[in-house]
């Protein structure tokens, strides 16, 4: 008998602990977002871990700017950033308000409301692709700068919540190098993934930008 994934909200303690804590330990956790055509609910498989002030790849390495305040806020909340001047990416703020360090959702299963999802993702071949990467991710969840500040921990109606679902085991979590990095950042082995998912996206290295002559 299959147990059915615990659909009660994660509670802001959760969030409140120091990331790395709380970044594996999102795997198997189910995001839901709530839009006017009905629910999508995605499977947590793969994320990424960032540091703040101690992690040179952060958005919040230099501190507080307008793009990145929401990750300085209480834990638990949605920050949303747009990145290459095309995608949307997502984010759960954790621990203590005001040390920024924040979860990067790079990929995960959707479980409930594929037919929604794939009007969005046209280009994906098969439902594994829905959300194989962050920007596939928000896309397939319709989520832009317009959710930035959302309270994934608040009561009632929201536009996204985080449910318990059903925990992965420490033996299927995998860790390395976070993706697209540079510098002294990209050695962290801070991205979690659950173990031969297929929803989990490849992983590349950062590749310099070339400047145009």
């Amino acid at each position: 008998m299959i147990t059915p994934p615990d659909r009660t909200p994660l509670p802001r303690d959760f969030f409140d602990r120091p990331v790395l804590e709380v970044a594996p330990d999102l795997l198997g956790r189910l995001v839901v977002r709530t839009t006017p055509d009905g629910p999508i609910s995605l499977r947590l498989t793969e994320v990424e871990a960032y540091d703040g002030p101690n992690d040179p790849g952060s958005h919040a390495y230099r501190g507080r700017t307008p793009r990145n305040e929401v990750m300085f806020g209480p834990p638990g909340h949605v920050y949303v950033y747009f990145t290459y001047g095309m995608w949307h990416c997502m984010n759960l703020v954790c621990g203590p308000e005001g040390t920024a360090s924040g979860v990067l959702l790079r990929a995960g299963e959707i479980v409930e409301g594929a037919e929604l999802t794939r009007e969005r993702r046209v280009s994906a071949r098969n439902d594994k692709e829905l959300a194989k990467g962050p920007a596939r991710l928000a896309t397939a969840l319709d989520v832009d700068r317009s959710l930035d500040g959302t309270d994934a921990c608040a009561t009632g109606d929201t536009a996204i919540r985080v449910l318990a679902g059903t925990p992965v085991l420490p033996e299927q979590v995998r860790s390395g190098p976070r993706t697209g990095v540079a510098g002294d950042g990209g050695v962290h082995p801070w991205r979690f993934w659950v173990a031969d998912d297929p929803t989990v996206s490849p992983y590349r290295a950062h590749v310099p930008r070339r400047r145009s002559r």
